[in-house]
């Protein structure tokens, strides 16, 4: 009898401790599905300019950082310029957010120095620091003000801003503030743990490590997984994801664009090859291909470094930036993006009878060359869900 009450109670303990953890696993899920439809339906302003034309920028050879400051009263960016540049610091300044958040999709920097009362009512400082760290999360984004309450401070910061620094500012002050976030910038890096996905704008990232998937901050990303990089001249270009090249695995080769070729958005640009197989892709922009990146066919591995940066596909002439730009995804949106796709491919794999991610390795992550796994059929309707929308 007693060994019945103890198997009992075991049996007990083990059904419990199950359902505590089913429990726990489903509100991480749910957690994570409010998370991503919060960053999707989060109110942004993210009117941005395409020219800059209060543009001013100095710009030296190594620097320590490279800093983005936003403020209507020219002597403040003065003074951001004298004194930041002196001490080995290459520095932007603009008048208006519009004019910021353009730059932060061309340019990488460490820093964005935004005036809280900007006097520009389409956008103030509240609006930039919302904007910046939704489409560029790897860069940090420290509030200007006069009015620098305790108050304020947690205004800001609950929408990412890091910091705040009050003027009139005396040049050590200043000084001093940029280098303690520096160095805060510098620790919160080595601290980071991987993430599934992770923005980044390092020029030589972009393979990540197993499970991890890269997004460079400031390039756009199409529903069907090409990425879009704007120039200040209006050109696009345009290559695979880092989502797609997991996916696909080693790439033997590539089908280029006809240069001169019109082609409208979410129309067929161009195709990767693996063996005889192909998985084709839809241009995120409309207009004309103007360039194509013929090197990288002959060298397709360069892709297994990075699919981003240099090793772009093609270059289109856009004739419709403005109208197209709204339905792709940058910063946490696009993070947003690879994540439900990760979801959704994992359930795909599950429903074909294949289980996404290797025995040695811990989660449910995707690995390099999945659709490997698949046969033509499965290869084609994985291609078709996934790159061609």
């Amino acid at each position: 009898m007693v060994i019945l009450i103890v198997l009992l109670s075991v049996a007990l303990f083990i059904l419990a401790d199950l359902a505590v953890r089913a429990v726990i696993a489903r509100s991480g899920r749910n957690r994570q599905l409010l998370e991503r439809e919060a960053a999707l339906a989060e109110s942004l302003k993210l009117d941005f300019a395409r020219e800059a034309k209060t543009l001013k920028r100095a710009e030296i050879k190594d620097p320590a950082a490279r800093i983005l400051c936003v403020d209507d009263e020219e002597v403040i960016l003065d003074s951001f310029r004298k004194i930041l540049v002196m001490d080995g610091y290459s520095v932007d300044t603009v008048q208006t957010g519009q004019e910021a958040l353009g730059l932060i999709q061309t340019r990488d920097y460490d820093f964005v120095f935004t005036d809280l009362n900007l006097k520009v009512p389409e956008m103030d400082g509240v609006d930039v620091v919302k904007s910046v760290k939704h489409m560029r999360p790897d860069i940090d984004v420290a509030i200007i003000t006069g009015y620098a309450t305790v108050e304020t401070a947690v205004a800001c910061m609950k929408y990412g801003a890091m910091d705040y620094v009050q003027k009139p500012f005396t040049e050590g002050e200043l000084l001093a503030f940029v280098k303690k976030a520096l160095i805060r910038r510098r620790d919160n890096s080595q601290k980071e743990l991987t993430p599934q996905v992770r923005i980044t704008h390092s020029p030589e990232t972009g393979g990540g490590r197993a499970g991890e998937f890269i997004i460079p901050g400031g390039v756009l990303i199409s529903p069907g997984h090409c990425w879009a990089g704007l120039a200040q001249d209006g050109t696009v270009k345009v290559g695979l994801d880092d989502f797609a090249r997991k996916l696909i695995g080693p790439v033997d080769a590539i089908e280029f664009p006809r240069i001169g070729l019109a082609v409208k958005a979410g129309e067929p640009l161009f195709t990767i090859r693996q063996k005889r197989r192909g998985a084709q892709f839809l241009s995120p922009v409309s207009g004309r291909v103007a360039k194509t990146n013929l090197p990288l066919g002959g060298n397709c591995a360069a892709l297994e470094q990075t699919p981003y940066h240099a090793n772009w596909i093609c270059v289109i002439e856009s004739d419709n930036l403005d109208a197209e730009v709204p339905a792709l995804r940058i910063g946490k949106s696009a993070v947003a993006l690879f994540q439900e796709d990760l979801g959704l491919f994992r359930a795909a794999m599950r429903e074909g009878g294949k289980n996404s991610g290797r025995k040695d390795s811990p989660g449910d992550a995707l690995y390099v060359g999945e659709l490997g796994q698949l046969d033509d059929a499965q290869w084609e309707k994985i291609a078709g869900d996934f790159f061609r929308r």
